[in-house]
Protein backbone atom coordinates (compact mmCIF):
# COMPACT_ATOMS: atom_id res chain seq x y z
CA UNK A 1 0.00 0.00 0.00
CA UNK A 2 2.57 2.30 0.64
CA UNK A 3 4.90 1.60 -2.38
CA UNK A 4 1.18 2.37 -4.39
CA UNK A 5 0.71 5.65 -2.80
CA UNK A 6 4.38 6.60 -3.33
CA UNK A 7 4.25 5.72 -7.08
CA UNK A 8 0.82 7.98 -7.02
CA UNK A 9 2.59 10.83 -5.44
CA UNK A 10 5.24 10.51 -7.82
CA UNK A 11 2.81 10.31 -10.97
CA UNK A 12 0.94 13.72 -9.58
CA UNK A 13 4.01 15.24 -8.83
CA UNK A 14 5.25 14.55 -12.40
CA UNK A 15 2.28 15.77 -13.86
CA UNK A 16 2.93 19.09 -11.83
CA UNK A 17 6.26 19.77 -13.37
CA UNK A 18 4.76 18.47 -16.89
CA UNK A 19 1.92 21.04 -17.09
CA UNK A 20 4.54 24.01 -15.83
CA UNK A 21 7.00 23.42 -18.04
CA UNK A 22 4.50 23.05 -21.16
CA UNK A 23 2.79 26.37 -19.75
CA UNK A 24 5.67 27.99 -19.40
CA UNK A 25 6.89 26.93 -23.16
CA UNK A 26 3.83 27.86 -24.87
CA UNK A 27 4.15 31.39 -23.34
CA UNK A 28 7.11 32.22 -25.55
CA UNK A 29 6.54 35.09 -27.99
CA UNK A 30 8.95 38.09 -29.15
CA UNK A 31 8.92 41.02 -27.30
CA UNK A 32 8.47 43.74 -30.29
CA UNK A 33 10.58 46.70 -28.22
CA UNK A 34 13.79 44.49 -27.94
CA UNK A 35 12.91 41.87 -30.27
CA UNK A 36 14.35 39.14 -27.90
CA UNK A 37 12.65 35.75 -27.41
CA UNK A 38 10.64 35.95 -23.90
CA UNK A 39 8.12 33.84 -21.34
CA UNK A 40 5.68 36.07 -21.14
CA UNK A 41 2.21 35.08 -19.12
CA UNK A 42 0.47 38.34 -19.68
CA UNK A 43 -1.46 40.68 -22.16
CA UNK A 44 -0.12 44.05 -22.97
CA UNK A 45 -3.33 45.11 -21.70
CA UNK A 46 -2.98 42.84 -18.22
CA UNK A 47 0.10 44.47 -17.58
CA UNK A 48 -1.37 47.50 -17.90
CA UNK A 49 -4.19 46.81 -15.95
CA UNK A 50 -2.07 45.37 -13.00
CA UNK A 51 -0.25 48.50 -12.84
CA UNK A 52 -2.81 50.59 -12.45
CA UNK A 53 -4.44 48.25 -9.92
CA UNK A 54 -1.35 47.97 -8.01
CA UNK A 55 -0.24 52.26 -8.01
CA UNK A 56 -2.50 53.70 -5.49
CA UNK A 57 -1.10 50.78 -2.96
CA UNK A 58 2.37 51.31 -4.20
CA UNK A 59 2.03 55.05 -3.74
CA UNK A 60 0.68 54.48 0.16
CA UNK A 61 3.35 51.75 1.20
CA UNK A 62 5.61 55.74 0.13
CA UNK A 63 3.65 58.17 2.00
CA UNK A 64 1.50 58.63 -0.76
CA UNK A 65 2.46 61.23 -3.53
CA UNK A 66 4.63 64.51 -3.12
CA UNK A 67 2.88 67.49 -2.74
CA UNK A 68 4.88 69.96 -4.33
CA UNK A 69 3.77 70.19 -8.02
CA UNK A 70 6.59 71.89 -9.95
CA UNK A 71 8.68 69.15 -8.48
CA UNK A 72 5.86 66.52 -10.49
CA UNK A 73 5.67 68.47 -13.10
CA UNK A 74 9.83 68.06 -13.53
CA UNK A 75 9.26 64.80 -13.59
CA UNK A 76 6.40 64.30 -15.69
CA UNK A 77 7.97 66.81 -18.29
CA UNK A 78 11.38 64.67 -18.18
CA UNK A 79 9.60 61.18 -18.46
CA UNK A 80 6.73 62.47 -21.10
CA UNK A 81 9.79 63.61 -23.39
CA UNK A 82 11.54 60.24 -22.79
CA UNK A 83 8.68 58.14 -23.90
CA UNK A 84 8.32 60.14 -27.40
CA UNK A 85 11.44 60.07 -28.19
CA UNK A 86 11.65 56.97 -28.17
CA UNK A 87 10.24 53.61 -29.32
CA UNK A 88 7.94 53.86 -25.70
CA UNK A 89 6.01 56.42 -27.73
CA UNK A 90 4.59 53.48 -30.48
CA UNK A 91 3.75 50.91 -27.67
CA UNK A 92 0.28 50.41 -25.81
CA UNK A 93 1.61 51.16 -22.71
CA UNK A 94 0.14 54.37 -20.64
CA UNK A 95 2.81 56.05 -19.27
CA UNK A 96 2.60 57.83 -15.63
CA UNK A 97 5.38 59.16 -13.15
CA UNK A 98 4.76 59.64 -9.89
CA UNK A 99 7.53 61.29 -7.57
CA UNK A 100 5.97 59.63 -4.04
CA UNK A 101 6.87 61.11 -0.54
CA UNK A 102 9.08 58.98 0.74
CA UNK A 103 11.98 60.80 2.46
CA UNK A 104 13.87 58.23 3.28
CA UNK A 105 13.97 55.35 0.75
CA UNK A 106 16.26 55.93 -2.14
CA UNK A 107 14.57 53.85 -4.71
CA UNK A 108 12.63 53.93 -7.86
CA UNK A 109 10.65 51.35 -9.53
CA UNK A 110 8.13 50.72 -12.89
CA UNK A 111 5.11 48.50 -12.21
CA UNK A 112 4.00 46.47 -15.58
CA UNK A 113 2.14 48.45 -18.07
CA UNK A 114 3.85 51.60 -17.60
CA UNK A 115 3.27 53.49 -13.93
CA UNK A 116 6.73 54.37 -12.81
CA UNK A 117 7.72 55.69 -9.67
CA UNK A 118 10.57 57.36 -7.79
CA UNK A 119 11.18 58.68 -4.31
CA UNK A 120 11.81 61.93 -2.76
CA UNK A 121 14.60 60.68 -1.04
CA UNK A 122 16.32 59.67 -4.29
CA UNK A 123 14.64 62.22 -6.38
CA UNK A 124 16.20 65.27 -3.89
CA UNK A 125 20.32 63.53 -3.99
CA UNK A 126 20.16 64.01 -7.91
CA UNK A 127 22.31 66.83 -9.03
CA UNK A 128 20.74 67.56 -12.38
CA UNK A 129 18.22 66.37 -15.07
CA UNK A 130 20.39 64.56 -16.82
CA UNK A 131 20.61 62.61 -13.64
CA UNK A 132 16.64 62.23 -13.61
CA UNK A 133 16.49 61.08 -17.04
CA UNK A 134 18.59 58.48 -16.42
CA UNK A 135 16.31 57.31 -14.00
CA UNK A 136 13.04 57.03 -15.66
CA UNK A 137 14.98 56.11 -18.70
CA UNK A 138 16.03 52.79 -16.75
CA UNK A 139 12.62 52.42 -15.36
CA UNK A 140 10.56 53.30 -19.02
CA UNK A 141 13.41 50.24 -20.26
CA UNK A 142 11.98 47.58 -17.40
CA UNK A 143 8.18 48.13 -18.70
CA UNK A 144 9.76 47.77 -22.45
CA UNK A 145 11.68 44.97 -21.84
CA UNK A 146 8.53 43.30 -20.19
CA UNK A 147 10.16 42.29 -17.21
CA UNK A 148 7.93 42.05 -14.31
CA UNK A 149 5.64 40.14 -16.80
CA UNK A 150 8.83 37.73 -17.56
CA UNK A 151 9.39 37.32 -14.19
CA UNK A 152 5.54 36.13 -13.46
CA UNK A 153 6.21 33.75 -16.21
CA UNK A 154 9.35 32.14 -14.28
CA UNK A 155 7.60 32.67 -11.04
CA UNK A 156 5.07 30.18 -12.11
CA UNK A 157 7.58 28.02 -13.75
CA UNK A 158 9.87 27.39 -10.51
CA UNK A 159 6.44 27.43 -8.69
CA UNK A 160 5.04 24.52 -10.47
CA UNK A 161 8.43 22.51 -10.53
CA UNK A 162 8.78 23.11 -6.49
CA UNK A 163 4.99 22.10 -6.15
CA UNK A 164 5.76 18.94 -8.09
CA UNK A 165 8.88 17.74 -6.53
CA UNK A 166 7.36 18.57 -3.01
CA UNK A 167 4.74 16.16 -3.86
CA UNK A 168 6.85 13.23 -5.76
CA UNK A 169 9.44 13.37 -3.41
CA UNK A 170 9.55 14.67 -0.19
CA UNK A 171 9.60 18.78 1.38
CA UNK A 172 13.38 18.38 1.90
CA UNK A 173 14.03 18.14 -1.46
CA UNK A 174 11.55 21.52 -2.53
CA UNK A 175 13.72 23.10 -0.11
CA UNK A 176 17.01 22.40 -2.28
CA UNK A 177 15.08 22.94 -5.88
CA UNK A 178 14.39 26.47 -4.36
CA UNK A 179 17.56 27.19 -3.33
CA UNK A 180 18.24 26.95 -7.46
CA UNK A 181 15.38 28.20 -8.15
CA UNK A 182 16.24 31.48 -6.30
CA UNK A 183 19.91 31.59 -7.97
CA UNK A 184 18.29 31.35 -11.35
CA UNK A 185 15.94 34.23 -10.09
CA UNK A 186 18.96 36.15 -9.03
CA UNK A 187 20.33 35.69 -12.26
CA UNK A 188 17.52 36.57 -14.46
CA UNK A 189 17.30 40.18 -11.77
CA UNK A 190 20.67 41.20 -12.88
CA UNK A 191 20.32 41.01 -16.35
CA UNK A 192 16.82 42.85 -16.70
CA UNK A 193 18.72 45.72 -14.69
CA UNK A 194 22.00 45.67 -17.12
CA UNK A 195 19.11 45.89 -20.44
CA UNK A 196 16.83 48.57 -18.61
CA UNK A 197 20.93 50.40 -18.19
CA UNK A 198 20.65 50.00 -21.73
CA UNK A 199 17.87 51.03 -22.41
CA UNK A 200 17.69 54.10 -20.72
CA UNK A 201 21.13 55.44 -22.34
CA UNK A 202 19.39 54.95 -25.79
CA UNK A 203 16.37 56.74 -24.69
CA UNK A 204 18.89 59.50 -22.80
CA UNK A 205 20.44 60.25 -26.00
CA UNK A 206 17.22 60.16 -28.40
CA UNK A 207 15.73 62.78 -25.83
CA UNK A 208 18.96 64.68 -26.18
CA UNK A 209 20.33 64.09 -22.53
CA UNK A 210 23.71 63.69 -21.45
CA UNK A 211 23.86 60.19 -21.28
CA UNK A 212 26.91 60.02 -19.08
CA UNK A 213 24.76 60.77 -16.24
CA UNK A 214 23.31 57.76 -15.63
CA UNK A 215 27.01 57.08 -14.27
CA UNK A 216 26.49 59.54 -11.74
CA UNK A 217 23.40 57.69 -10.59
CA UNK A 218 25.41 54.56 -10.07
CA UNK A 219 27.42 56.42 -7.74
CA UNK A 220 24.41 57.60 -5.46
CA UNK A 221 23.17 54.32 -5.59
CA UNK A 222 26.36 52.66 -4.02
CA UNK A 223 26.66 55.62 -1.64
CA UNK A 224 23.39 54.94 -0.29
CA UNK A 225 23.76 51.39 -0.22
CA UNK A 226 26.92 52.11 2.12
CA UNK A 227 29.00 49.69 3.57
CA UNK A 228 26.89 47.03 4.26
CA UNK A 229 25.55 46.30 1.04
CA UNK A 230 25.05 43.19 -0.17
CA UNK A 231 26.79 41.22 -2.69
CA UNK A 232 26.21 40.86 -5.96
CA UNK A 233 25.81 36.92 -5.81
CA UNK A 234 22.87 37.49 -3.21
CA UNK A 235 21.51 40.18 -4.98
CA UNK A 236 19.22 40.73 -7.66
CA UNK A 237 21.06 43.78 -8.93
CA UNK A 238 24.01 44.45 -10.21
CA UNK A 239 27.02 45.85 -8.29
CA UNK A 240 27.09 49.72 -9.63
CA UNK A 241 30.79 49.59 -10.32
CA UNK A 242 29.81 46.60 -13.08
CA UNK A 243 26.72 48.61 -14.27
CA UNK A 244 29.16 51.74 -14.72
CA UNK A 245 31.32 49.49 -17.17
CA UNK A 246 28.63 47.96 -19.16
CA UNK A 247 27.03 51.76 -19.18
CA UNK A 248 30.02 53.20 -20.61
CA UNK A 249 29.89 50.20 -23.36
CA UNK A 250 26.50 51.45 -24.37
CA UNK A 251 27.22 55.23 -24.66
CA UNK A 252 30.31 53.87 -26.76
CA UNK A 253 27.32 51.81 -28.69
CA UNK A 254 24.75 54.17 -29.15
CA UNK A 255 26.01 57.39 -29.38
Amino acid sequence: MLRGGRKIRLIIGAGLVFFAVIKYCSSAEINPYTNEKQHIGLSENEEIAMGLNAAPQMAHQHGGLHPDTQYQATVDRVGKKLVNSSIAKDSNYKFDFHLLADKRTINAFALPGGQIFITYALFSKLENIDQLAGILGHEIGHVLGRHSAERIAKDGLTQGILSGVAVGVDPSAAQGAAAVAQLINMKYGRDDELQSDELGVQFMIKAGYNPEALIGVMKILKDAAGPNSVPEFQSTHPDPENRVEKIKQAIKKYR
